[in-house]
């Protein structure tokens, strides 16, 4: 079923770099190529643009400590920040489409670890990531968050430039068949309140494996019904299996899912859409070859 008012994302960066040839290791993941290949990054951006995608995202997730240490980061993780910002904003430049360019906020501590969130440290790392992309993105997006505590906290962090802000937060992979929680185990449904409370201009899921994310769009979507609001709201999971309660972002390459390809992919984005969800796209192992496709099958 087509629907032009679907808002198609990008997928991932530090696979489909690492699958480029780029230079690609842990733990700097995919921050490496902001010093090291930038044209890499420029490319897969124009790459994800080419396959339909209208919105993308600031290659930032790893400039933060966690991923590029603590000296490093305090020396240039404002100039990496903003050389992110400035290669996404090219790559639009460049298309010559109307494609927004979203500022990534990663967790500032630890993908996946909600238990390592300092919050007298927040703006020491967060406070260079927004000097460096500001001047680049149409939106701020505090990506896969794994507590609701880091998201007040990012939140209250932003400066006060009328962009909107996006929250996209990441699930237990066990709980196909539950209730939905986060990975600080916060259920889902406290989530869609908070994007209520913030005046968030959209409520994502990503990270996760695809399985467990329709429970949370159908979460989502009462929740802002009972609360007479409408907030956008959607998904872009990962290609990985199920992610184990001990797992962090960079302690390895994890395998990717065959039945993920895009044919695979497409099924679940197909089901997310029937759900309400009207922005899609893919997290990490998902290409721009899954987005070409879901621009074709899901937008006409």
């Amino acid at each position: 079923m087509a629907n032009m008012n679907l808002v198609l994302l990008d997928g991932g960066m530090g696979r489909e770099l690492q699958r480029r040839g780029a230079p690609f290791r842990q733990p700097e993941w995919s921050a490496l190529a902001l010093s090291e290949a930038p044209e890499q990054v420029e490319a897969v951006h124009r790459a994800y643009i080419e396959a339909g995608a209208q919105v993308i995202t600031s290659n930032s997730y790893a400039v933060v400590p966690f991923h590029i240490g603590e000296a490093r980061f305090a020396a240039e993780g404002e100039a990496l920040a903003a050389r992110a910002g400035q290669l996404a904003r090219q790559a639009v430049v460049a298309s010559g489409q109307p494609v927004r360019v979203a500022g990534s906020l990663p967790p500032l501590f630890g993908s996946y670890r909600p238990d390592l969130f300092e919050p007298a440290r927040v703006d020491e790392v967060l406070q260079p990531l927004i000097r460096g992309l500001a001047p680049h993105v149409d939106l701020w997006l505090a990506e896969t968050q794994s507590s609701l505590a880091e998201v007040r906290a990012i939140a209250a962090g932003l400066p006060g430039d009328g962009k909107p802000l996006w929250l996209s937060f990441t699930l237990k992979d066990e709980d196909v068949d539950e209730t939905p929680r986060l990975r600080s185990g916060e259920p889902v449904a406290a989530a869609a309140q908070l994007a209520v409370e913030l005046g968030a201009g959209a409520l994502l899921f990503n990270c996760s494996q695809p399985e467990v994310m329709a429970a949370a769009l159908d979460t989502a979507r009462a929740t802002f019904a009972a609360a007479g609001v409408e907030i956008p709201f959607g998904a872009y999971a990962n290609a990985f299996p199920p992610q184990p309660e001990e797992a962090t972002a960079n302690d390895g390459l994890d395998p990717l899912r065959p039945d993920l390809d895009p044919p695979g992919y497409l099924s679940f984005a197909q089901d997310w859409q029937a759900r309400g969800a009207s922005l899609i796209g893919g997290c990490c192992g998902i290409g721009p070859e899954h987005i070409a496709v879901l621009n074709t099958r899901l937008r006409g």
